[in-house]
């Protein structure tokens, strides 16, 4: 037994501890932070901070080359604003708020703000150009000047330069390089044994493989000559061609050569008096006109108008199918009662579950009038994708098909989260169970529903998939100036403005109509968030 008193050990034991703290405060353990060692995050960070300014520079050149001053300026406060958070132990907020605020300046803003601005110019497939470069095109353009000389043609290379040996009709020998045409001597032609050229004075003459890697060469060189420019028209021929244009800078009149015939610039392209044009045309500013065309040309406005109305028909209709078929699942299948839920949940998740650029086109072939399926086991004709009443009628089923299971886990969900008690409460006080739906069941159902309703009308108003890909928005709308079909909405209709427009693909309009899908989405988006506030006073 000990005679330690316990008072003494707790003592000693009290002592020891402030001893070991005292010992720890004055020499820290060291870490791996203090010991100068890197972080797999630290290291992560540098690897990316240096991806994105490599990036950065890498583009420099480029931008400089362009003169894209905006383009530059706002890659740099990008980057500094990037590396500035980063690198900084405080501002941990920045860290969070500048890439987010960078990727939604650079993927919602900025497609937006330049949608706007091409839908202020006349920007299409003939003027996409600017003036400078529409005037360099056309004066580039060359043709053969009648009666003069065709040449036989050999390249040849004297250390990358090029030039080439021509013999005229009268079998006289020339070198020609882009100072011009010199008549050669026989002692400065080499030839093989068969009489061939080989080599003219310190150039060689170039094979076919040669040829072949440097034909973008071969067909820039210009000889001049008094009648014109001697170009090769292949590997073994060459003739005189001339400019086909010739530009004034003083009147900005262009002249065709051949024909005498004066252009002068209307509205971004080279006209003529008798109203024919020459492209390229070149981009301009042109304000509201696209915007004023949709409503006031009557080839454009008929057509347009009906795509308008039946796209808020598809968009409403979809939801409103889709709503109501996905609700009726749901409360079938959430009874307490019913057997096999489980199964039948994950049946109905099937159309979800597939991708829909697959499905469309499965239905496509099943709503096929000679060989679909549907009509074979019908027994009938029936014109499904081809008349414009059926055509729709098929779109919405479509749709209702591939978007009803969405619905349905969304309802199921918000159904089993509504409280048992309040429903038992409601039929203690003697309501019905039709009244107990309506007035607690829909109403609380509609407080977690409603965004999503909204976000499922954006989505039918572009959903672009399901149209373009079912039937290509037809059948075509007759009479239509532009292209469009009976079951087009906006956005299939913008989509065939900008590509696959007969008279060329009119970026500026398709965008003008997608500013006013955007302006149209944001409104009935905004006004129905503000309604379904009001939902949220019920509870």
């Amino acid at each position: 037994m000990s005679d330690r008193n316990p008072a003494d050990g707790d003592d000693a034991s009290t002592d020891s501890v402030s001893t070991a703290e005292g010992r720890g405060d004055q020499t820290p353990r060291p870490s791996r932070a203090s010991a100068g060692m890197p972080t797999w995050g630290l290291v992560l960070k540098l690897l990316v901070l240096a991806a994105v300014n490599g990036a950065f520079l890498a583009g420099l050149p480029t931008m400089l080359e362009n003169q894209w001053w905006t383009g530059l300026a706002v890659a740099a406060m990008a980057v500094i604003l990037l590396d500035w958070a980063y690198l900084t132990k405080k501002n941990i907020p920045a860290k969070y708020l500048v890439p987010g605020t960078i990727f939604a300046l650079a993927f919602q803003v900025v497609p937006v703000v330049y949608s706007g601005y091409i839908s202020l110019t006349n920007s299409s497939i003939s003027h996409r150009l600017s003036e400078q470069q529409a005037i360099d095109n056309l004066t580039s353009r060359v043709s053969n000047v009648p009666g003069t000389t065709l040449y036989q043609l050999a390249i040849l290379d004297d250390d990358g330069e090029l030039a080439f040996y021509l013999i005229d009709d009268t079998d006289e020998d020339f070198l020609g390089t882009t100072e011009g045409l010199e008549p050669l001597t026989d002692d400065r032609v080499e030839t093989d044994a068969d009489g061939d050229v080989i080599a003219v004075d310190d150039f060689v003459v170039l094979g076919l493989g040669d040829l072949a890697d440097r034909q973008d060469e071969v067909l820039a060189l210009e000889v001049p000559t008094d009648d014109g420019a001697i170009r090769a028209t292949t590997f073994s021929s060459a003739a005189v061609y001339e400019s086909l244009y010739s530009y004034d800078e003083a009147t900005g009149l262009l002249t065709n050569n051949d024909t005498g015939v004066v252009y002068e610039p209307i509205e971004g392209q080279f006209t003529a008096a008798d109203g024919s044009t020459l492209d390229p045309g070149w981009q301009i500013f042109i304000g509201f006109d696209n915007y004023v065309r949709v409503f006031t040309n009557d080839a454009i406005r008929g057509p347009f108008l009906q795509v308008l109305i039946w796209n808020y028909v598809f968009a409403i209709g979809s939801v409103a199918l889709t709503f109501g078929v996905g609700l009726a699942l749901a409360i079938a299948l959430n009874h307490p009662g019913m057997r096999g839920q489980k199964i039948y949940r994950a049946l109905l998740v099937i159309p979800y579950a597939l991708p829909s650029f697959m499905t469309a086109l499965v239905w496509a072939g099943m709503l096929n009038q000679e060989f679909g399926v549907i009509n074979k086991l019908l027994g009938a004709d029936i014109p499904w994708l081809r008349d414009p009443t059926l055509a729709k009628v098929s779109v919405l089923m479509v749709n209702t098909w591939l978007g009803f299971p969405y619905m349905f886990l969304v309802c199921t969900g918000a159904l089993q989260a509504i409280p048992d008690e309040m429903k038992e409460a409601s039929y203690v006080d003697g309501a019905s169970p039709r009244q107990t739906f309506r007035r607690i069941v829909m109403p609380m159902l509609m407080i977690a529903v409603a965004p999503l309703l909204i976000a499922s009308f954006a989505f039918n108003f572009n959903n672009f998939n399901v149209i373009y890909l079912l039937n290509q928005g037809g059948p075509p709308i007759e009479g239509a100036a532009t292209p469009a079909g009976h079951t087009d909405i906006l956005i299939s209709y913008t989509y065939r403005l900008a590509f696959e427009s007969g008279s060329g693909a009119q970026w500026g309009f398709a965008s003008a109509i997608a500013v006013l899908i955007f302006l149209m989405v944001a409104s009935v988006s905004a006004i129905s968030f503000r309604r379904t506030r009001a939902l949220e006073e019920i509870v």
